[in-house]
This record gives structure tokens, sequence and C-alpha cells, in this order.
């Protein structure tokens, strides 16, 4: 069997979720005791126990009155509402902010420009963590659109923001909609550039692979939206969360060339253990 893999020039954490996670340790060796994050650090299964491993756990929001004074909890790279932090260290507990830098220009732009009197738009999942967080910069008002739910009318004023791992076909196909209703446009194109060049090098990649595979949780927006553009372009595309994933269906041909990218929140480890299996086999 000759197969060739070729791994996608950009795959693998982004430069958000390499903080998330090294300020997570980093914090665990400083106070040498568990540490809380407020859901999980990053969408990744193997990660989420990496990080258990290292006595880093995830927990909900309903969960911190079960926390003491002096515990320390770590707000994710997605970010939070507004009034999250306050009400945390109203608690008495340690705060370490690890938010995306990335989203938290988000969350001051829709915080600064809801207070001009714009609609804030925010292009993205509504159930997605980092919408959920930018939306309470905005007093929970912002009107949040995807690619199918599309508006047929737009308030007069409004912002424009997007989720950062927001495929640009959509941020263009919304902002067109918006273009033919309201008057007065402030847009910001706020996908994150580690998320642009990473579904340019997966389409790049899948246009000339035989079969791509996509590694990364199944819950993770970035994969996910990788996956989808990948299906695009080459007919056996796969969303696989580890080497444990990888078939003998999936790896029976011969003579191949398999393409490999990785959603922003998959550690090396994982992509490295996902080549060898397939070279080894």
């Amino acid at each position: 069997m000759n197969i060739k893999v070729v791994l996608a020039e950009n795959a693998g954490f982004c430069f958000g979720v390499k903080r998330a996670v090294d300020e997570a340790i980093k914090t665990q060796k400083q106070y040498k005791k568990n540490i809380y994050t407020l859901g999980p650090l990053i969408h990744n299964n193997d990660a989420v126990k990496y990080l258990e491993h290292n006595n880093v756990y995830a927990i909900d929001i309903k969960d911190i009155d079960n926390l003491c004074e002096g515990d320390v909890i770590l707000i994710r790279s997605h970010g939070v509402k507004a009034n999250v932090i306050e009400i945390l260290k109203n608690k008495g507990l340690i705060v370490v902010n690890a938010t995306c830098p990335y989203v938290t220009n988000i969350q001051q732009k829709a915080k600064t420009y809801y207070e001009k009197g714009y609609k804030i738009i925010i292009i993205g999942d509504e159930k997605h963590p980092e919408v959920v967080g930018i939306n309470g910069w905005c007093n929970d008002e912002a009107i949040i659109v995807n690619g199918k739910n599309i508006p047929k009318e737009f308030p007069k004023r409004v912002c424009v923001l997007c989720q950062t791992t927001e495929k640009k076909e959509t941020w263009n196909k919304v902002l067109t909609a918006i273009a033919n209703c309201s008057k007065e446009i402030v847009a910001f194109n706020t996908i994150c550039s580690a998320t642009d060049v990473r579904q340019k090098s997966a389409k790049e990649l899948s246009e000339s692979a035989d079969k791509i595979i996509v590694i990364g949780g199944k819950n993770s927006s970035n994969t996910t939206k990788l996956y989808e553009i990948c299906k695009k372009n080459c007919n056996e595309a796969y969303h696989i969360e580890n080497s444990k994933e990888l078939t003998n269906e999936l790896l029976k041909n011969k003579d191949i060339t398999i393409g490999i990218t990785a959603g922003a929140s998959t550690p090396e480890w994982v992509i490295k253990e996902v080549i060898e299996k397939i070279k080894n086999k």
C-alpha cells in the first residue's frame, strides 16, 4: 500500500487556544490545587482529558455555588458575558481571564456601538459560547444571524460583527442581505485570521487530495466548518476526533493521497497519532 499523507499548511492549535491551555497549566502550577474552567476550556475531548490529568476541570456556571472562596476559576478563550466576571469575583473566587484577545476585541466593539445606539448584529451560531458571551456585552439584545436564517428586514442603523470561526462566504452572504436593507452600516469582519488561513489551506488541500481527514472535536465549531468546506471539494471527506476513529474501510485504497487538516482546538499530538497510524497501516 502506497498512501501519501499531506498535512495542511495551517492546522491545529490557534494562538487563542494555545494561550488558554498554557495559562491553565501555568495557573495550576502557581496555585498547586485544582483549577476550574467555566465550561470546557476547548472543544476537544482529548485535550479536556489532558487538562483533567493536570487538575484542570470544567464546570458549568450553575455549579459555581459549589466552589469556595479562594478557589481559582479560568475564563476560557470563548469569553463570557460582561456581568459574569463580576459575579465570580463577588463570590470571592480568583478569576484568571484567558479570553482570546480577538474575542475581547469583538466584545468591546459590541459594547461601544450598542452604547452609541446601533443595533448589534452578530453573524454566527446563537448557541456557541463565544456568541452568547458577545451578546452579553450589548445587553443580550443582538440580532444573531447564520447563513440559513437570514431575515428579510434589518434595522436601519446597525453594527455588524462576526463569530471568529465563521465561514467567509457566510459573512459575505449575510452582509449583502444587510446592505439591501440598512441605511447606516458599521461592519467589522471579525473572522479570526487563524480561522481564515485554516479554511483556505483546507480548501486547497481538499481540491487535490483523493481523501481528506478533518481532525477535531465533533462539538468544535471551527472544525465542523473545515469539514463542510472539504466536503464541497472532495467526495471522500471524513471528520474524526482522533486516531481511534480511523477505520479499515477509510484506509482500504492503495496509491492514494490523503490530506490531513485539523481544527484550531486540536492538539498537535492528536494530529501526529493520526498520521502515524495511517503511515503504519
